[in-house]
């Protein structure tokens, strides 16, 4: 950690000159607050990022900085929300003017007024982003720490600056803001906040599901997300937001057989596949790979407990969550979907590697080959060393005979050697059924490993295909 008198080292970009120029020329206080300061102190890598809050007009402000930096940037205004923004190279400057906020209990937008610094730390959602240093000439890099945020940074904390219950009823966004926190830094939250989080878990519902997604695509895109599902669901935060993972928590036991706990074991996949990828919508796969597993839940006198169909299931349940959560049905949904879909097939093929069982594989996953086995190597969470070794072995082979079939059968986006059109022209066919019969059977028969991918083999096919079919040659 660095101690307070070397703030200045944390200012020495020429923009921060600038904006104190600009503060001075309008006679008002100016002070980078948030997180610039936090992960400059955590030494974080360089931020992009920078917050500036003006005693006064930060619109004017922002204006004044324009206009005294080079190319003077377009600067946009938010006028109801009171703020500017501002591009200097590659980083992103954000002036607002120091406020009060008050809230109303069924929505987060306050009511605002102007306010002293005091007060704009005050309104901040955490210690840890309520540290402000000084842009005064007099005190420049001073570093302003109302609530000891220096020392919940050294704690690793997370700690709201006021009552916990009013900071996430006023806000209750703030909630996720926590636990995506702790789970990004590696912190913990400390214990009455967490209780007031508990408390309030119900508030979350006047939240957009835009800003709900935005916070957990950030828990998922952390080094190990588990921390943060955990959390979301210790707090009671969980079921307003992924019922369907809650329904997979706990373990039911029938004549002495049980089944795992479907929850913890998903949280463990993901965290699995954060190490191998920092595909969002991969992790998203991972993360929702098991829901069908509650619907789909049945057992068997015979064989126990069973979940067929789960992953058909839990393809379909992928559209209605994203849907719920207002998230674009687009083709990373599908991505998503086809992931669940097929989360079954290679740990299937892996005890007989078959040619024709891979050609099957790479034709329906196509592109998408590799990210499913990536999917399904995360997908080993057994503490038994010589069935983890077992299972990683399978999954070798399996991506091994993946390249020696795809390199020598070439079924990755396939393409079929004869056309619809040819079979047309061949014999003489307007659109019919039978086109499809023969493209069919073409597609098997490469599949199968009958015939090659390849167009002359595939031709002569199509002709003993037709001549089954009665059909005659057009002349």
């Amino acid at each position: 950690m660095h101690k307070p008198h070397n703030f200045k080292n944390a200012l020495q970009h020429p923009v921060f000159k600038t904006i104190s120029q600009a503060a001075s020329n309008l006679e008002v206080e100016s002070f980078v607050i948030g997180g610039y300061v936090r992960d400059y102190i955590l030494k974080r890598g360089d931020a992009k990022d920078i917050d500036i809050v003006a005693v006064g007009s930060g619109i004017d402000l922002a204006k004044e900085v324009s206009r005294l930096l080079p190319g003077k940037p377009k600067v946009s205004i938010f006028k109801n929300y009171g703020t500017a923004m501002l591009k200097s190279g590659t980083i992103e400057i954000e002036f607002v003017g120091a406020r009060k906020e008050s809230y109303r209990e069924d929505s987060r937008n306050p009511a605002v007024e102007n306010g002293t610094l005091e007060d704009d730390q005050n309104r901040r959602d955490f210690t840890i982003n309520a540290l402000a240093l000084s842009l005064q000439d007099s005190n420049f890099g001073e570093l302003l720490d109302l609530f000891n945020g220096v020392e919940d940074l050294k704690n690793r904390i997370i700690r709201t600056p006021l009552d916990p219950d009013v900071t996430y009823s006023d806000d209750p966004l703030r909630m996720l803001r926590a636990i995506r926190f702790a789970t990004q830094l590696d912190f913990n939250i400390e214990e009455e906040s967490l209780r007031a989080i508990t408390r309030n878990a119900k508030r979350i519902e006047i939240i957009s599901k835009e800003r709900i997604v935005d916070e957990i695509h950030k828990i998922l895109a952390s080094e190990t997300p588990s921390k943060g599902f955990g959390l979301l669901h210790k707090t009671g935060l969980l079921p307003f937001i992924f019922p369907e993972l809650v329904a997979l928590q706990g373990i039911e036991e029938i004549e002495g057989q049980r089944h795992k706990d479907n929850f913890w074991h998903t949280l463990e996949v993901v965290d699995n596949i954060s190490q191998t990828t920092q595909n969002l919508w991969l992790r998203w796969a991972a993360l929702l790979h098991d829901i069908g597993k509650a619907p789909t839940k049945r057992f068997d006198k015979k064989i126990g407990w069973t979940f067929h169909g789960h992953e058909f299931v839990g393809s379909k349940m992928v559209f209605k969550l994203f849907k719920r959560l207002k998230m674009p049905l687009n083709d990373k949904m599908k991505f998503v979907q086809k992931m669940v879909l097929m989360s079954s097939r290679p740990i299937v093929l892996a005890t007989d590697v078959t040619d024709s069982a891979v050609r099957r594989l790479i034709f329906d996953a196509g592109d998408y080959v590799d990210d499913l086995m990536t999917l399904c190597e995360a997908d080993i969470t057994t503490k038994n060393p010589k069935k983890f070794k077992k299972y990683q072995n399978n999954f070798k082979l399996v991506r091994d005979k993946i390249v020696e079939v795809e390199e020598r059968d070439h079924i990755r986006n396939f393409q079929p050697p004869v056309s619809g059109e040819e079979i047309m022209e061949t014999f003489g066919l307007k659109p019919s059924r039978e086109i499809g019969i023969i493209k069919d059977a073409i597609k098997e028969a490469i599949l199968e490993g009958e015939i090659p991918n390849e167009y002359e083999a595939a031709r002569e096919y199509m002709l003993k295909k037709g001549a089954e079919l009665n059909l005659t040659l057009a002349k």
